[in-house]
């Protein structure tokens, strides 16, 4: 057999600058779709735009569906623990959507009943609310404000038009039962289908595992997270509640759940949690009770939530403060206060369909600060 005879002076032939911007596009030079990149940029930020406010226009249906998901996601170890004692899979089932229907009513009573307390408590401080504004508008005018302004700011300043505001907050609570009945419908449905979840993600895994892997590493960190943050949470509100006792500030049980509440809305749930049980010592004793309140919200929040439970937060959902902040602003807005009391929950979600399924976005799990680049 005879080689080719290379005859010297010649070139071997080089690819067409078509081929080579062929080789190019398949080695990332320009997206695979041929589409150059800032149009891929520009219509991924218009889908998301419409895809946001999509969101935001069915926030009603959106917040309680995702509520009612994450409240199956962290209580189905229950039945897997069940069944890993042998307990028949019909039983188990029962038992898990029995614990989620707990936990759901307990919520609703809780909070109605602490918001009854609050409303009724509001209008035996308005005479007191009306001496410190005075008195502070009197300090305010010595020092030369005019006092146009400070009679525009004390009109505002009307605990009565609090009082009116919690009752109907208290109004519009009695007036979710509709809506906590579709949450509770979603409830048992999520939770009988929760038996099913394992099968459906071997199933998924194996045309996608990427996809897989990263719907459970979702369901993982959520629960990791709410785990972590529900223990710091009851901690701190412990804490609150027996201080509030000791300093004999009313509705120290309210306070202690609001400060539970607020424990799950990242960065200022703190802020949220010590404003009124501080204006109620205010109202009640004057301002050295107050400036007790701050003080030991303060310290207890540096101790439990500002040193110890970020560490482990920040290893269970892997997001850094800035992107917690910022998707606590996202949320909110989409979702009004239940997207602020998920936010964190919803971008584990949000980064898991969108980055932990594509191997080539791990920038973008870098850049939300995950460990290991997402």
């Amino acid at each position: 057999m005879t080689r080719p005879r290379h005859t010297p002076g010649t070139v071997s032939p080089r690819p067409s600058p078509r081929r080579r911007g062929a080789v190019g596009a398949a080695t990332g030079g320009v997206p695979r779709s041929g589409l150059p990149r800032g149009l891929v940029v520009l219509l991924g930020t218009s889908a998301a735009v419409v895809t946001g406010a999509g969101i935001k226009a069915m926030s009603w249906l959106v917040g309680p569906v995702f509520l009612a998901l994450i409240i199956v996601i962290a209580v189905s170890p229950v039945r897997t623990w069940l069944r890993r004692k042998g307990m028949p899979a019909w039983l188990a089932t029962t038992a898990l959507v029995l614990a989620v229907f707990g936990v759901m009513l307990v919520m609703v009573l809780v909070l109605v009943v602490s918001v009854a307390q609050l409303a009724g408590e509001l209008p035996n401080y308005a005479a007191r609310a009306d001496d410190l504004i005075a008195g502070a508008t009197a300090w305010l005018a010595d020092l030369g404000i005019d006092g146009d302004e400070l009679h525009q700011i004390t009109q505002s300043l009307d605990l009565g038009k609090l009082a009116g505001v919690a009752g109907s907050v208290l109004a519009s609570v009695g007036g979710l039962v509709s809506n906590i009945v579709f949450v509770l419908s979603l409830l048992l449905f999520l939770s009988i289908e929760a038996s099913a979840a394992p099968a459906r993600l071997a199933e998924i895994a194996q045309d996608r595992p990427a996809v897989a892997v990263a719907l459970a590493d979702f369901a993982r960190g959520t629960r990791r997270y709410l785990v972590v943050t529900t223990v710091f949470g009851l901690l701190v509100a412990v804490l609150d509640t027996v201080a509030l006792m000791l300093l004999g500030i009313p509705l120290a049980l309210v306070w202690g759940l609001l400060a539970f509440i607020t424990n799950y809305v990242p960065n200022i749930g703190f802020v949220l949690g010590l404003v009124p049980p501080a204006l109620l010592a205010l109202l009640d004793g004057g301002w050295q009770p107050m400036v007790l309140v701050i003080v030991i919200y303060c310290v207890l929040n540096f101790v439990c939530q500002s040193l110890i439970q970020p560490r482990y937060v920040g290893g269970a959902v892997g997001l850094s403060t800035t992107v917690a902040f910022l998707a606590l602003l996202f949320w909110a807005w989409m979702l009004g206060a239940l997207g602020a009391i998920l936010a964190i929950p919803l971008t584990l979600l949000a980064k898991a369909l969108l980055i932990d399924i594509d191997p080539r976005a791990r920038w973008a799990g870098a850049l939300l600060g995950a460990r290991g680049g997402g």
